[in-house]
Parts: C-alpha cells; structure tokens; sequence
C-alpha cells in the first residue's frame, strides 16, 4: 500500500491540472496584449475594461443575472416542498418508485430533448396567450422544469440523513403542522436547500441548449452571447468575460459553504 501513495497522489494532481489547466489557459490570454494568436504579448487589463464598456455584454449579464434568481428561487421553494412531500407523505413502495423515476427524468435527458419538448409546449400555448411568446417569461419556465428535479434531489438527499423521531417528538409537545416545519424540519434541512439553491443557480448561468431554444431578441442571456461571439472569432473579451464568471461562480461556491457551515 505504502508504494502505491505516490501513483496515487501524481494520479490526483494530473487529474487536477487536467480540470484546471483549460480555466487557467483562458485567464492567462484574458491578460495577454495580444489580440489574436497565441503569442504572449505582455500584460495588460485594457480587455476587462473594454469588456464593462460593452453595452451588449452588460446586458446580457443582466438578463442572466434575473434568469438566474427568478428561476432559482421559485425552482428552490417547489423542489423542496417536493421533496418533503415525498419524504413526509406516507406513499406506497410504487409511487415512491414512480416519483423517483419523474424526478431524474429531467436529470438524464439530454438538454436537446428538453430544449425541442418546452419549444412545442410554448409553441402550443401561445395559441392561448401572448404571455407565452418567446423572451424572458418562456426562459425563466424552461429553468425552472430542470432546476426544480436537482434541488429536490439535494434537499431528499438531506433528508434522509435526519431522524424522523425529531419530528414525532415534537408532535408529542403538540406543535402544529407550521410550527415543526418552520422551527424544526426547515432548520435541519436548511444546509440541503443552500446546496440545491446554490447548484440550481449555477446551472442556470451556464445553461445553453434550453437558453438558445427558449430565448427571445431582448432575452440573451450571456451563454448565448459567448456562442454568437464565437462565429466571429476568439477575442480577449471573451476570455476576460469568461474568467469574470469563472470567479463569481467561485465567490458563489465559497459564500455558499460559509452559510451552509451556519445551519
């Protein structure tokens, strides 16, 4: 065993410059002076200062930065009142079978077949109402149908972990339905709600298939900003605006942590 500690931590380390390298890469050219090529040209910020000049950019930050709260938060009050129904309600061995096959549904289809299905929804209910033209409403619904199956996952992850002895504990000391839930039941699953909140939000930034399907002309979101730039080339702005959500993806993570180690 003693000779096999060092194949194993050179194996952990060329799997972490392996995950790492290509953010590492980006960040490097985000700085580089030269506009094309790979050539390094010397150092210089002139491409995030251009990159905050662009009206463009800005918002389409801004969109996904209302997608992204909007959508997660009602995402995170439905998977979790989802989860606890399932864990809490006393179903048969088949519904929970069945609940757990709807659940992960969303989880292991492809994005496309989600992307095509909520495309000939939308298409269907915009005979109903206008509401439903493509644009930000159309997006944030589209978040939400795969948001809601990842935090509920998390938040039934969590509960299991818990003793429903505390539960009927407090039913013994006459606590109604609300008071359990809000003094007892949400504290302990709180860290489960963070977690499901904080992956949800992070997957709506960086969501494109349902994004590019769903989105209208005055809803880009920056995903699909990123793809359009693309057909016109590499430039240092899109590397400065991918290492800017790089870093505020990792400020997230980090804030996230801090709570969850609160609760």
């Amino acid at each position: 065993m003693e000779n096999k500690r060092p194949l194993i931590a050179l194996t952990a380390i060329f799997s972490l410059v392996l995950l790492y390298i290509p953010s590492v890469a980006v960040a490097v050219f985000s700085v580089n002076k030269a506009r094309y090529g790979l050539a390094w040209r010397g150092f210089t910020l002139d491409w995030y200062m251009k990159l905050f000049e662009n009206e463009y950019i800005l918002n389409a930050a801004l969109n996904s930065l209302i997608l992204a709260v909007i959508s997660t938060l009602v995402a995170t009050v439905l998977g979790t009142a989802l989860a606890l129904g399932i864990d809490r309600s006393p179903w048969s061995g088949s519904f929970h079978r069945f609940f757990d096959l709807v659940i992960n549904l969303p989880v292991v289809v492809p994005d496309i077949i989600m992307a095509v299905a909520l495309t000939l929804a939308f298409n269907v209910l915009r005979m109903v109402s206008s509401a439903f033209d493509l644009g930000m409403t159309t997006l944030i619904i589209g978040h939400i149908t795969f948001q809601i199956s990842f935090v509920t996952l998390v938040v039934r992850s969590r509960l299991a972990s818990l003793n429903k002895e505390t539960d009927e504990a407090a039913r013994d000391l006459f606590a109604s339905s609300f008071y359990l839930f809000r003094r007892v039941t949400l504290p302990l699953i709180m860290p489960g709600v963070l977690a499901g909140a904080m992956l949800a939000f992070t997957l709506s930034l960086d969501d494109f298939i349902i994004s590019f399907f769903t989105h209208g002309p005055d809803s880009v979101t920056l995903p699909i900003f990123i793809f359009a730039s693309l057909k016109r080339g590499l430039t240092p702005e899109i590397h400065a605006l991918s290492t800017v959500m790089l870093l505020f993806t990792v400020v997230l993570v980090v804030l996230a942590e801090r709570l969850a180690r609160r609760f």
